[in-house]
């Protein structure tokens, strides 16, 4: 039966209210979502540094659609396991220019609410700033951004009512005996070679095939039909503080390993700068583990020349349960790291239009200026 998303979510706030007060560490982390409901009736009034159930993401991304219709559109592109439906954003300057396209998609792991976090954040910078900012307009003016807040639409729903630390999808295996599919280990990349599990107790299953999975089908779709124009594939998790690059199932090195990692360390450097948070950059196998299956090698595999992993605050303090209070600086911050790798991704396709061209021929200029009585 297809859930009905706002009954299925008010029935889940009963039943965590009559839970009562002694509760496991998971549990614990449970309480977090009491106090995270923030109704709100317009976009005026939607709060960026707080945490929303997906009732009210699909609310924001209607929302946003209607009042920016001039650059926004809201796509379909799938269903979920549960029958929900998956959009995305896409933010389309017109122009009679050749657009080339940036993906960001947040949350393929349930738990890890700062990511959605941060694509609404995202979003909103984009299109407050866009008519203002010449560096946000400049991008525009070859590139479309198409982003997903919500990959794992099910798992995230999971979440607010019943378990705060899933991770997995929704799916059932084996008679029902055990749910859910780690999406992140069932892209085809390498499918279940190393660090997954073909176990669907486990958190790193990886499913019962490549892309067996209605939500990794529906994205295998659409970056596979657009390839040709994709220039940079970002996907969003946390935690642990890292920028990623292919690959995770071989030590060996993608063909641009050194330029990736040269763009990932700039963009970690403009992190940093904004408050001061330390992101450690490297192939995923030397960096953090070994894993195949995942979207991040997938994009790379196929072709798109700039693929990373963000994985957001914190370091461990609080896992996968980042307090509200940190929201707006892990927004602001990664912003900053985002851009600088779209400032890269610009300069490296359009030279004779980035920002490195106008300034440094600036600076000569004003260097001059002074010497100008000598002649």
């Amino acid at each position: 039966m297809k859930p009905l998303l706002g009954t299925f979510y008010l029935l889940g706030m009963l039943v965590l209210r009559g839970l009562g007060h002694n509760r496991s560490p998971a549990q614990q982390a449970q309480k977090v979502v009491d106090k995270t409901v923030t109704p709100w009736r317009s976009l005026e009034t939607y709060s960026y540094n707080k945490y929303h159930p997906m009732e009210e993401i699909y609310r924001w991304m209607s929302q946003i659609s209607e009042k920016y219709a001039d650059v926004v559109t809201q796509r379909f592109l799938g269903v979920t396991y549960e029958t929900r439906p998956m959009y995305y954003l896409k933010i389309s300057h017109p122009s009679d220019n050749a657009k080339k396209i940036i993906w960001m998609d947040c949350g393929i792991h349930a738990r890890e609410w700062i990511a959605p976090a941060f694509c609404q954040w995202f979003v909103k910078e984009i299109l407050q700033n866009y008519q203002d900012n010449s560096r946000i307009r400049r991008f525009l003016t070859y590139l479309d951004f198409y982003v997903l807040p919500v990959l794992n639409i099910d798992g995230y729903i999971y979440t607010w009512t019943t378990d705060r630390l899933w991770r997995k999808s929704r799916s059932s295996h084996n008679d029902s005996a055990c749910f859910g599919t780690d999406l992140n280990r069932n892209f085809n990349s390498s499918w279940c070679s190393i660090g997954a599990s073909k176990d669907c107790r486990d958190d790193t299953f990886c499913g019962a095939g490549p892309t067996s999975e209605p939500e990794t089908k529906a994205v295998s779709r659409l970056i596979e039909s657009k390839k040709e124009d994709v220039l940079c594939f970002l996907t969003i998790h946390s935690y642990g503080q890292l920028i990623l690059t292919p690959y995770g199932y071989t030590k060996n090195k993608s063909s641009n390993h050194e330029e990736l990692i040269q763009v990932g360390q700039k963009a970690a450097n403009a992190l940093k700068a904004k408050h001061g948070t330390n992101y450690r950059v490297g192939a995923s196998a030397d960096t953090l583990y070994p894993l195949s299956g995942s979207s991040r090698d997938w994009a790379k595999d196929i072709g798109i020349p700039f693929s990373y992993t963000f994985e957001l605050r914190d370091n461990g303090t609080h896992q996968f349960v980042l307090p509200e209070a940190q929201i707006q600086d892990t927004c602001e911050e990664t912003m900053e790291a985002v851009l600088s790798i779209l400032d890269d991704v610009y300069a490296k396709y359009w030279p004779s239009n980035s920002a490195g061209k106008v300034t440094s021929t600036t600076v000569v200029l004003s260097l001059l200026v002074p010497f100008r009585s000598l002649f």
